[in-house]
Formats: C-alpha cells, sequence, structure tokens
C-alpha cells in the first residue's frame, strides 16, 4: 500500500503540465543526441546544467533524466543505419543492427529496439520503485565511516570497469580528487590550492568542470571526424516487427532487461557494462547453431543489448537517490544539478521532498511512453538530420555553452576556466584517458574528506573504526577484492580484450 501512496504522490508531482513539458523536451533532446553520432548523453547533460539553473529542482531532475534514457534510445538508431553508434552504448548493436539494415530490415531492427528498450525501461522503473525505500532506510543506519567507505568502493567500481588502462583511470581518480580540494578547507577556512586567485575560493564551478572536459573537448574530438554521413543507400520500411521477430526476441529482450537492471547498480555500470554483457550472453548461448549467426543480421543482437542498456541507464539512478553515490558520469552530473537547487543527495530526500523524489521515478514511465511515440513514427526525421553537416551545428553549440556558463555566476572567470578544462578534456582524449572517473573524483572527494574527518572526529583519531563497523568493513573488503581481482593476468588480459571491442 505505501508504494501504491508514494506512486499516487509521484503521479501527482509528474502529471502537471509544466513536468510533462519538460519531460518531453528532454526526452527529443535526449534522441536527437543520440541520433547525432559524437556528443553522447554526458556532454549533453554538461551542456544542459545551466538551463536547470533557471528551473525548479524537480523539472530540471526531470528534463535531464530523460535527456539520458533518451539518448539511450536514439543512439540505435545511427547504430543500425550508419554503422555508427550515436551514443557508446549503442556499439554492439552495430554488429547486427547493421547488416540487417543491409539485408533490407531496418525497420524490424528500429523497430525491436525501441520495443525491448520500452519494456526495459518500465521493467526497471519498476524496480527503482521497489527497491528505493527499503534501501534509503537502509542508508540511515549509515555513519560516517560507512559513507566513506562506500564511496572508496564506488571509486575501485568506477576504475575497475573504466575502458582502456587501469593505471590511467587510477590517476584520472586522482586528479578529479586534487581538483575537487581546491578552494577553502571546510573546517579550518584555509585556502588550498587557489594560487592567488580570488575566484578560486569557493572551489572550482561543477559546470564549468564538467562542461569543458566533456562538452568542449568532445566538439574539438568531433571536428577531426568526416563532416558528412552517407545514409541514401539504407530505406526503412515499416518500423513494425513481425509476430516470428517478437517470439524470437522475447527471450533475449527478458534477458537483457534482467541483466542490466542488475548491472546499472553497480559502481561505474550502467548502460555500457550492460549492452556489453547482453550481447556475449545472448552469442554464449546461441553458440554455433545460431541462424543467421551473431554478426550476420540477428535480431536477438539487437533486442538484448538494447534492452539491457536502457535498463542498465534507469537502474543506475537508484545508488544516485538512495545513497547519493554516483554510478556513472551521468549520475555524477545528476548529484551536481542537485547540488546547484541546494539539495543535498542522499536518503534524506525521499524524507524532506517526496514529491520531487517520486514524480522523478514516475516521470521516467511518461518518458518512455513518450520514446515509443518518438522513435517509432518519425524514423524518417531522424535519418535526414544525419545529412546535416557537423560544421554547421559546432559554432552554435559552441556559443550556447559559453551563455550558459557565464549565465550560472555572471562571471567571466568560469567561461576561461570553461575553455581551459576543454583544452585539458581533449589532451585527456588523445591520450585515451576516460573522464568519468576523473568527474566521479571530482564529486566524490569533497564528501570524502568530510566524512573522513567526522568519522576520525568520533573515534578520537583511531583508525580502526573503517574495519570494526561490519558494513564498512565490508566494502572496503570488497573494493579490495575488486581490485585483485582485475589485477589478475586472465581477468586483465580479458577485460582490455572486451573494451577493444568494436
Amino acid at each position: 500500500m505505501d508504494l501504491l501512496a508514494n506512486l499516487m504522490l509521484g503521479f501527482e508531482s509528474a502529471v502537471t503540465l509544466q513536468n510533462v513539458l519538460y519531460c518531453f523536451a528532454g526526452v527529443t533532446v535526449g534522441t536527437l543526441i543520440g541520433v547525432l553520432p559524437g556528443m553522447g548523453p554526458v556532454a549533453t547533460v554538461a551542456m544542459l546544467l545551466p538551463i536547470t539553473y533557471a528551473l525548479d529542482p524537480a523539472s530540471a531532475l526531470i528534463m535531464l533524466a530523460g535527456i539520458y534514457y533518451g539518448a539511450q534510445y536514439g543512439g540505435s538508431t545511427t547504430a543500425v543505419l550508419v554503422n555508427i553508434p550515436g551514443e557508446a552504448a549503442a556499439v554492439v548493436t552495430c554488429l547486427d543492427g547493421h547488416r540487417m539494415a543491409r539485408q533490407g530490415r531496418a525497420g524490424a531492427a528500429l523497430g525491436i529496439a525501441a520495443i525491448g528498450s520500452f519494456i526495459a525501461g518500465t521493467f526497471a522503473t519498476l524496480l527503482i520503485a521497489t527497491f528505493a525505500p527499503p534501501l534509503t532506510a537502509l542508508a540511515f543506519h549509515f555513519g560516517p565511516a560507512e559513507y566513506f567507505s562506500l564511496m572508496i568502493l564506488g571509486l575501485v567500481g568506477a576504475v575497475v570497469l573504466a575502458n582502456g588502462s587501469l593505471l590511467k583511470a587510477i590517476a584520472m581518480i586522482f586528479v578529479g580528487l586534487l581538483l575537487g580540494i581546491v578552494g577553502a578547507d571546510i573546517n579550518s577556512g584555509a585556502l588550498r590550492f587557489t594560487f592567488g586567485v580570488d575566484e578560486l575560493m569557493d572551489g572550482i564551478d561543477f559546470v564549468a568542470l564538467s562542461m569543458g572536459i566533456y562538452g568542449f573537448a568532445e566538439i574539438m574530438k568531433n571536428l577531426e571526424l568526416s563532416a558528412t554521413r552517407s545514409v541514401a543507400s539504407i530505406k526503412v520500411e515499416g518500423v513494425l516487427p513481425t509476430k516470428d521477430d517478437l517470439k524470437v526476441s522475447a527471450g533475449a529482450i527478458a534477458r537483457g532487461t534482467l541483466l542490466g537492471s542488475f548491472l546499472g547498480i553497480l559502481p561505474g555500470g550502467g548502460a555500457l557494462l550492460s549492452s556489453f554483457a547482453s550481447y556475449t550472453l545472448e552469442k554464449k548461448l546461441a553458440g554455433t547453431k545460431a541462424n543467421p549467426a551473431f554478426g550476420e543480421g540477428n535480431i536477438r543482437g539487437v533486442a538484448g543489448p538494447e534492452s539491457a542498456n536502457n535498463a542498465g541507464a534507469q537502474t543506475s539512478f537508484i545508488p544516485m537517490l538512495t545513497l547519493g553515490i554516483p554510478s556513472n558520469a551521468v549520475m555524477a552530473l545528476m548529484i551536481g544539478a542537485m547540488m546547484i537547487h541546494d539539495i543535498t543527495p542522499g536518503p534524506q530526500v525521499m524524507n524532506t521532498d517526496p514529491a520531487l523524489f517520486w514524480g522523478l521515478i514516475v516521470s521516467m514511465w511518461i518518458g518512455n511512453f513518450f520514446l515509443i511515440l518518438l522513435n517509432l513514427p518519425l524514423i524518417g526525421v531522424w535519418v535526414q538530420l544525419l545529412k546535416v553537416p557537423y560544421r554547421w551545428l559546432y559554432p552554435a553549440i559552441l556559443a550556447f555553452c559559453c551563455i550558459g556558463v557565464y549565465s550560472i555566476n555572471n562571471n567571466v572567470f568560469d567561461v576561461w576556466m570553461t575553455i581551459g578544462f576543454g583544452l585539458l578534456g581533449y589532451l585527456f582524449m588523445k591520450l585515451d584517458c576516460e573522464c568519468a572517473p576523473l568527474i566521479l573524483g571530482f564529486i566524490l572527494g569533497p564528501m570524502m574528506e568530510e566524512n573522513l574527518r567526522r568519522a576520525l572526529l568520533l573515534s578520537r583519531g583511531d583508525m580502526t573504526i573503517f574495519v570494526t563497523s561490519p558494513i564498512s568493513c565490508g566494502f572496503l573488503v570488497l573494493a579490495l577484492g575488486l581490485l585483485l581481482l582485475v589485477l589478475a593476468p586472465t581477468v586483465r588480459t580479458g577485460r582490455e580484450t572486451a573494451f577493444k571491442e568494436d
């Protein structure tokens, strides 16, 4: 009964004209960004953070959430039609989706992707609504030591699941932690790493950092790519899969939904890991009897990963909403949006602002319904957007970013910082360093420091408080186990191979 009462409260909050419009705007922009290769949801959410400053908190979070899971839908369109993943999680969709398109079955591939994503999104939203209250209740038993150890586990998970070199991922974590402590010390008020610059006394602005690292850097990287894409050779005729397609795909959709729902909760997990895992599972289950073979246009190779990436995208909200811990870069940006609106992320949100909490969850159902309406009838529109040269889009995006950053504090220094972080982000990309661990380190660093100090104050400097608490010790053991596991030669080799797959 409590669940029904909470969902009714969520409907009252989400089903207002303003919030429905912002939900529709979010999923539309998310689909658009997913369709246009090269941007992705992280860069888009970072760019749109300044807009949310003028909105009320519920509308802001609903729109940003819509952008995130909307991009998971839109990314499949370019993966199928032009063999270019619009979003990283759509990489594996290219393998069978584009082959189906070349065989004249582009409509079936896009249709099954939309249907699978809708089913997965609906299930994941129900999962969030069911498990969020007990997890939030559990979080109230956490003290400073437990939170510190949980954040250590989150950072270790981000390192383990980051693309590329483990050493580079660890280095990016430390860069993020160092950037996070710039400014006045929270206890003593002493200035740290400000180098006499008055604008840094309050710390580095999160919007400037995130927009530079992701927005500006992504634009610089994409300017190196070809300005046009050829989509004329692919025709989309009918987007509704046949009964046989639905029958064959049903198992893959169910398995992808369950797998993605679980992996999305893990630190550093989410849509990307879920889609790779689902494709691997379907390929293993089919074996050599798959007809057609995987990689040759098997519809299960589209249905499973597309269901998994959407489920993973939405269940990644669970640790963010219940514990205040981001499981990936987008969730870190969502926490940044909450902080902009003076909302302290964590378990207290459910009690202090239940309308916002449950309104965000219910808006996911509404958003998934909008996405079905957008993706199935408007495929032709998305195809035409693929023909727009990128060089026409980027000047407008850069101008929008600069105006947005300036509008937060009315400070030109923030614009220069964004440009500087853009150059830094571009350098990291050229060095094959993933920026997601940096963002997580920047968000979690100050929170880790605060909880570390509180724990040591309570224990009068006794470091054993982190291992005498069963919950804290359990988190630290899990973190150590993850590190030891990934350092094992066999696991390390398999991990590197998996992340090089394209």
